[in-house]
């Protein structure tokens, strides 16, 4: 008699190789500027990019946040863990396990203000090309995030955006 074995694996932070989160602005549907942010991995980690991948989505799903599913509203869902803070030109994406954050382009700032709240999109899909500190023109930037590949890899979530009192 064969059995199979279910091996949970816990999630390992190293897994996730180099994460970058990228910050952008687009015209939305409704004629207005979208602030959009984009989180992938490099797929650096050991194991290559199969181990990022599979590492960034049991750190999305730990979160509730579903990968290929529906988009997640965090204004309704106040006990999501996942938060943006917007302070100092950066913006800061935190979840228990990690923190990132990126510099963010004025337009950027202004959407964001204007709407209270960006779109994170967050892939398990690794995008070794888009090292930081390489050339990111925006039809690069375009092609893959338009990539059905790399939208239904991954959780799509509308972040509130929070600021430091003073």
């Amino acid at each position: 008699m064969t059995s199979t074995t279910t091996e949970i694996r816990p999630f390992r932070p190293v897994d996730l190789g180099t994460l970058v989160v990228l910050a952008w602005s687009g015209e939305a549907s409704d004629g207005t500027d979208m602030p959009y942010l984009l989180a992938y991995s490099l797929g650096d980690a050991e194991g290559g990019g199969a181990t990022t991948a599979a590492a960034v989505e049991r750190l999305l799903e730990n979160n509730g946040l579903p990968v290929g599913g529906d988009l997640v509203d965090g204004a309704t869902r106040p006990s999501l863990p996942i938060t943006l803070l917007v302070q100092s030109g950066q913006a800061v994406v935190t979840l228990p396990q990690l923190s990132a954050q990126c510099p963010v382009p004025p337009e950027w700032l202004a959407a964001v203000a204007q709407r209270g709240y960006a779109y994170l999109v967050f892939t398990t899909r690794p995008w070794p090309q888009a090292r930081p500190g390489a050339p990111l023109t925006p039809e690069f930037l375009a092609a893959f995030v338009g990539a059905e590949e790399t939208l239904n890899a991954a959780a799509h979530v509308v972040l509130p955006a929070r600021t430091l009192r003073a």
